[in-house]
């Protein structure tokens, strides 16, 4: 049966609905659980409204196996990493799951998050209100929290909350309100006095880690989620932070939000704040309940907890013993099934058929009533403005171009702030551009001239793409945060792809433009200001194609080293097939085709083509054909008198200034002659945008982050 109807229909007055998702504007302490007007609350006496039910979820990955013979066929071997998990967590409760490393905390997370596909996880299900939770549902009423805190670095706390605010909470709601939900969170988060602290990162001082940590909670929060899920949010935290983090948490569920996280050993101050405790042996449950009787479980399990010791650790620590013996936690786990029969088991298969008892509604009508309290996350799921009374599901929160100008300016804010980035690339170009423009020095028009100048061109273009490697590292970053936001709809992936070359061609314009100023007339380049525009255009088309090139393969490659390897390799192959080193017509049937995929051949021919094939130049007159000869050593009476004899015998007459060989000579001689300059050009700008459709393919793939 569908999750959802096609619509649902709100039975609140206009002005009532309005006032109901009226954002959060009164100041409130994180420590303290005081709560404004408008915010939703859960009243003891009151049903939960929602109920999140997991049941038997199984889940195992395939292992390598050593082979000796590897033509010989094998059975697959398979490492169970969640065996029959089930429970259930509520809203205004936190779910702890705790478990040594390697228990299945952060796999029972994912599974709980839509991270691993739904199929994989065998005969078991996870249900929301008796109802089967459906990707489409959960990616838009949820939010999962990583490990790893991915923000821009040099946005302030408030941006980086408003910008979360921009792509999470409806477009109709006024940026007034959108400016008050902002407020009130980071109030709730505690972050007032960070509030205009830029986050920072290595070589920018920031917020604190606990307040770091705070943030990425409050990126994914701020529309206000039924459900959300935290992996190991106190991880690396000291415990005074820690603490902090679990009442924002404790808080969170307290505005009635079902609210699931693994723990990595709990103090005794953070176990005090669970409501439900879950605790994981190599993928087993050896414990579900309340943590206040989890004294009890061990003590009729003959394991007595002393007085005043730590639960949590007690736990841990019977457990880890018991796994380092023989037979393991077996003993602990059938323990616990004979004790569940019945509680748990009864009620998973109550979820399972979809019965659920009489004092919870289902899931429609839990959520209608959601929205008559205030419920956030109601005003972003639903496509719907005040005035209206029936809200459609929407997949995202904006249309394209609002979400592509949300993008664009926190790019540009952050790369705006980071000047030192752009400069040292500046700085690169200009040195690299001084160095060239000195050591060809205007370069004359000989043979040996014609000789510099290939070996400038074949250096300049290919050094126009290996800068572009500098922004290796930055892609790889944007990408985290982008797979983080993206996961739950945040933004289009086409959007963050548009923006992301948009924010670059600024900078590519003024390195383009750095380059060819500091080369052109230093070398010598011919053909005037037309040929200094074309070569201008050519560096700022290479610069397009280098960063779309370095873009995909960051979106294929996730390793930084590895990502450098595969770029550096990439452009000396590109530049080796180039035809610099070997010309076009010497190069193997077997190879032909990658001197045509070559991105530094086009560059490299256009302007070569820019340089010699245009104009009545003369690169070779009379005597100087011998230059490059080892009958250069002649002397001058001599080497006229050789003109002379061969001009007899072709029949001509040649004198020590007659031209022997003008630029298309050249060009011919060289194979350059396949595609005009203009031709070339075209060339490199579609490779800049086959690349970014590539990128776009590599994000689509990447971006389909469940496990199977």
């Amino acid at each position: 049966m569908p999750l959802l109807p096609a619509s649902i229909t709100v039975e609140v007055a206009d002005n009532e609905f309005n006032h109901n998702v009226g954002l959060l504007r009164a100041g409130t302490n994180f420590m303290e659980p005081s709560f404004a007007e408008h915010e939703f609350r859960t009243e003891p006496d009151r049903p939960p409204s929602f109920i999140l039910a997991f049941h038997y979820l199984t889940y195992a990955i395939k292992t390598p196996t050593s082979k000796s013979f590897p033509f010989l066929l094998r059975s697959a071997r398979y490492r169970t990493l969640l065996d029959s998990i089930s429970g259930e967590a509520r809203d205004g409760e936190i779910l702890g799951i705790i478990g040594a490393s390697g228990s299945g905390k952060s796999t029972l997370i994912d599974a709980l998050a839509d991270r691993i596909s739904k199929p994989s996880l065998g005969k078991g299900g996870i249900f929301l209100n008796g109802e089967p939770l459906e990707s489409k549902i959960q990616k838009t009423i949820s939010a999962y929290v990583l490990q790893d805190d991915l923000l821009f670095p040099m946005l302030t706390v408030e941006e980086t909350l408003t910008f979360a605010a921009e792509f999470r909470l409806p477009r109709w709601l006024s940026a007034s309100k959108k400016r008050d939900r902002v407020q009130a969170l980071i109030n709730q988060l505690g972050l007032r006095a960070a509030a205009s602290t830029i986050i920072g990162d290595e070589g920018h001082r920031g917020v604190s880690g606990g307040e770091r940590r705070r943030v990425s909670i409050g990126t994914d929060i701020i529309h206000d989620p039924i459900l959300l899920f935290l992996d190991e949010p106190t991880s690396g935290l000291d415990s005074t932070s820690a603490f902090r983090v679990m009442k924002v948490l404790q808080m969170i569920a307290s505005s009635g939000s079902v609210v699931v996280t693994s723990i990595h050993q709990p103090s005794a101050r953070i176990m005090g704040l669970l409501d439900r405790l879950l605790i994981l042996s190599q993928g087993r449950t050896v414990f579900f309940g309340s943590p206040n009787r989890l004294a009890d479980f061990f003590a009729d399990f003959g394991r007595p907890m002393s007085q005043g010791e730590n639960k949590a650790e007690f736990a841990l620590d019977v457990v880890r013993e018991l796994e380092e013996g023989p037979g393991g936690a077996d003993k602990l786990v059938q323990f616990f099934r004979l004790r569940a029969q019945g509680s748990i088991a009864g009620l998973s298969e109550a979820r399972l058929t979809g019965r659920i008892s009489s004092s919870t509604s289902t899931l429609e009508a839990a959520i209608t009533a959601s929205i008559s309290r205030g419920k956030l996350f109601a005003a972003a799921m639903l496509d719907a403005s005040p005035s209206s009374t029936t809200a459609k599901l929407a997949q995202f929160t904006n249309p394209f171009y609002v979400e592509l100008s949300i993008l664009t300016r926190r790019s540009f804010t952050n790369t705006w702030r980071m000047p030192e980035l752009f400069f040292m690339r500046l700085g690169t170009i200009l040195v690299t551009g001084g160095i060239f423009a000195t050591f060809f020095f205007r370069l004359d028009l000989s043979p040996r001239g014609v000789q510099e100048r290939f070996g400038f061109f074949a250096l300049a273009m290919s050094t126009i793409y290996y800068t572009c490697t500098d922004s290796l590292p930055v892609f790889l970053q944007e990408l985290y945060i982008f797979f983080r936001e993206t996961a739950y709809n945040s933004y289009r992936r086409s959007s963050f792809v548009l923006s992301n070359s948009l924010v670059a061609l600024p900078s590519f314009f003024i390195l383009s433009l750095a380059f060819a100023s500091a080369t052109f007339t230093g070398v010598g380049l011919a053909n005037g200001s037309s040929g200094f525009i074309f070569y201008f255009l050519i560096i700022l088309a290479s610069f397009w194609a280098g960063s779309g090139f370095v873009s995909f393969l960051s979106a294929v490659v996730s390793q930084l080293m590895l990502g450098y390897f595969a770029v550096v390799a990439m452009l000396g192959y590109f530049l080796l097939f180039s035809g610099f080193f070997i010309n076009r017509d010497r190069i193997p049937d077997y190879w032909i085709w990658f001197h045509y995929l070559s991105l530094v051949k086009y560059s490299y021919e256009g302007v070569l083509q820019n340089e010699f094939g245009e104009g009545g130049k003369c690169f070779v007159r009379g005597v100087q054909i011998f230059d490059t000869t080892p009958l250069g050593e002649m002397t001058e009476k001599v080497k006229e008198g050789v003109l002379k004899a061969a001009g007899r015998a072709l029949g001509e007459k040649i004198s020590p200034e007659t031209c022997l060989m003008t630029g298309m000579d050249v060009l011919e001689q060289n194979g350059v002659t396949q595609l005009g300059k203009w031709w070339c050009l075209a060339v490199i700008v579609a490779w800049g945008f086959l690349f970014r459709v590539l990128f776009y393919l590599a994000l689509m793939v990447r971006g389909r982050n469940k496990r199977t």
